[in-house]
């Protein structure tokens, strides 16, 4: 087992990552400050893994929230199944919340855990490559509204984080290439080393080799560790985190909500960061090139998709496009702020690009 910490001073909390971590209850057993916990995942995970959560949560007053699995669900009232277990069962202060899932899981339990009688405690059990290496480290919670991704949340950390990586052998292959955008995501922002290790064992991590997936998960999180530890706020360097994710946003937003994948629309959000930073010359073609190699390797998508779910069209302009990444959350004073890259392994927050640079990328992208 490797152990990583996220150091935020007296709210401090440990990350484990490791095979078979639900068979062993003294892992979280000190991070339960009372007698209650409510368990949170969801239709999909719960038959897999729910009863060894309960298991490691017998010396507790448990009780269980399954709610129904997608990003669709992830909305205001998605959580209101966890409120009312919670009042129900007049849980106090010292309830303890579990997300035992996904990233939709994860930042729909620490949301409701951040509001319940104005914040108590949660751990994080993630189930995807997507939340080990990424949602379930940082303390970001919150729910989507129609109009724009995680517009409704609040900084929340939890308590620790139990990665256990036998869990993704029972991901199915989209879901763990999703999580491999956000792996990749980390070399792009500041490792060139990492990016060509990525590119050595890209085949091992699809066929979930072990080793190589416990350094890829254990490379992201301390990464992701030491960003928060440095701006847990999101004032400065954490913005870094976000490659990718402005583009991303108004494809999953525009799309409609499950239809692509998080992951899947972070990887053409960063295939649109690489074109945007090539036309201003602070990448070359070839970097660019390398960039859409990486991700096609992962199997992941590289322009923005116009058939979904039952053979549905749907298109994206550039008109919409505008429109959404205007109510992204980095628009300050009315100046959107992209995250975009100098080199490879090496990236910017800047608002000094040019907007008919971004329109160019944007008219490449859209499809309508």
């Amino acid at each position: 087992m490797i152990t990583l910490n996220v150091d935020l001073g007296d709210r401090s909390y440990p990350i484990f990552i490791g095979e078979d971590l639900l068979q062993d209850k003294s892992l979280i057993s000190p991070y339960i400050a009372g007698k209650q916990v409510v368990i949170v995942t969801n239709e999909t995970i719960a038959p897999l893994y729910l009863d060894k959560v309960l298991s490691l949560c017998s010396d507790y007053q448990c009780k269980t929230v399954i709610l129904p699995d997608g990003e669709v669900y992830k909305t205001y009232d998605g959580i209101l199944p966890i409120i009312d277990c919670l009042m129900e069962n007049q849980f106090d202060r010292r309830v303890t919340l579990i997300a035992l899932g996904g990233g939709v899981i994860g930042d729909m339990t620490g949301y409701a855990a951040a509001i319940y009688r104005r914040g108590v405690n949660f751990i994080q059990i993630p189930t995807t490559l997507l939340a080990q290496v990424d949602s379930s480290v940082g303390g970001k919670t919150g729910v989507n509204h129609p109009l724009g991704k995680n517009m409704i949340g609040a900084f929340h950390q939890p308590q620790c984080v139990l990665a256990d990586t036998l869990t993704l052998n029972t991901l199915d292959d989209r879901q763990l290439s999703a999580g491999m955008a956000e792996v990749i995501k980390y070399a792009l922002i500041n490792s060139g080393e990492f990016f060509t290790w990525l590119k050595a064992n890209m085949s091992a991590l699809n066929q979930r080799d072990p080793e190589a997936l416990a350094y890829a998960i254990e490379f992201s999180c301390q990464d992701k560790a030491d960003v928060v530890a440095a701006d847990e706020k999101e004032q400065g360097q954490r913005a870094l985190l976000n490659l990718g994710h402005t583009f991303g946003h108004a494809i999953e937003t525009g799309l409609g909500y499950g239809n692509c994948l998080h992951g899947e629309a972070v990887a053409i959000g960063m295939v649109m960061a690489a074109d945007l930073s090539m036309r201003h010359g602070w990448i070359d073609e070839s970097v660019r090139q390398q960039i859409i190699s990486l991700i096609e390797l992962a199997n992941l998508p590289t322009c923005v998709p116009t058939e979904i779910a039952n053979g549905q069209t749907i298109k994206l302009s550039v008109e919409k496009f505008t429109e959404l990444m205007a109510g992204d959350k980095k628009v300050l004073d009315g100046q959107l702020h992209l995250i975009l890259l100098n080199a490879l392994g090496s990236s910017l927050i800047t608002s000094d690009f040019d907007g008919e640079k971004l329109s160019q990328t944007l008219e490449v992208f859209a499809t309508a």
